[in-house]
């Protein structure tokens, strides 16, 4: 039986290895992780995802993102045909962004965030993985692992003005009922992990070594 390929994208500024406890059955499916590439200056989503789909070497790939990742397999499935496309942690139009990501577009406050000062790192780490701040720093030094401030100030600026408004009707969402980056209070249409958390693909991985293979397979 030919092996389904599924591509995992990882949060802002995140390395693949948050996806070490993820482990689907290798009968069925193959897993690749999908990496960050440097952005060139002021270079559009819709441009940068096409440079970043050259590292899809298969046809009808599944698509997994979580958080930023998820808006960028979202992006690419706009540009390759995908047999799936599932987001974890994430959002599926700009409408589903928080307050302070709104404020944030509407008086350009992401302009200012020092992302090449040092001690700024634990702001990136609250907007990548929210939790404590001893959590936060921990993850931070394991998992975030692009720290190239012209990447940084890209991403930041990136999802804050991500222009979309409109659900696509084929993302497949899962989002946990307790997320402190993208509330589950602003997002709809969604399946809901209880006591999940913007980290529970670390923490919640027994759930989605269960389920993930389930949801793949299931043609609804």
């Amino acid at each position: 039986m030919e092996k389904i390929p599924v591509y995992f994208m990882p949060g802002l500024a995140a390395s693949p290895t948050i996806f070490e406890r993820i482990h689907l059955p290798e009968e069925q499916f193959e897993q690749f992780f999908l990496e960050w590439i440097l952005p060139i200056p002021n270079e559009p989503i819709s441009a940068y995802v096409k440079r970043l789909a050259e590292n899809i070497k298969h046809e009808q790939p599944v698509l997994i993102g979580v958080s930023f990742g998820g808006v960028i397999v979202q992006e690419l499935s706009k540009v390759i045909s995908v047999r799936k496309t599932i987001i974890i942690s994430s959002v599926k139009t700009n409408r589903e962004f928080p307050r302070r990501m709104k404020l944030a577009k509407t008086t350009k406050a992401y302009k200012i965030l020092p992302t090449g000062l040092i001690q700024n790192v634990e702001s990136m780490a609250k907007f990548s993985f929210g939790s404590t701040i001893t959590q936060r720093l921990k993850l931070y030094e394991k998992y975030l692992s692009v720290r190239d401030k012209s990447y940084l100030d890209w991403a930041i600026e990136t999802i804050i003005l991500w222009d979309r408004t409109t659900v696509d009707t084929n993302v497949i969402h899962i989002q946990g009922d307790a997320d402190e980056v993208f509330p589950i209070k602003y997002i709809q249409y969604c399946t809901i992990l209880k006591g999940g958390t913007h980290i529970m693909i670390l923490n919640k991985f027994r759930w989605f070594n269960e389920h993930l293979p389930k949801i793949i397979l299931n043609s609804n």
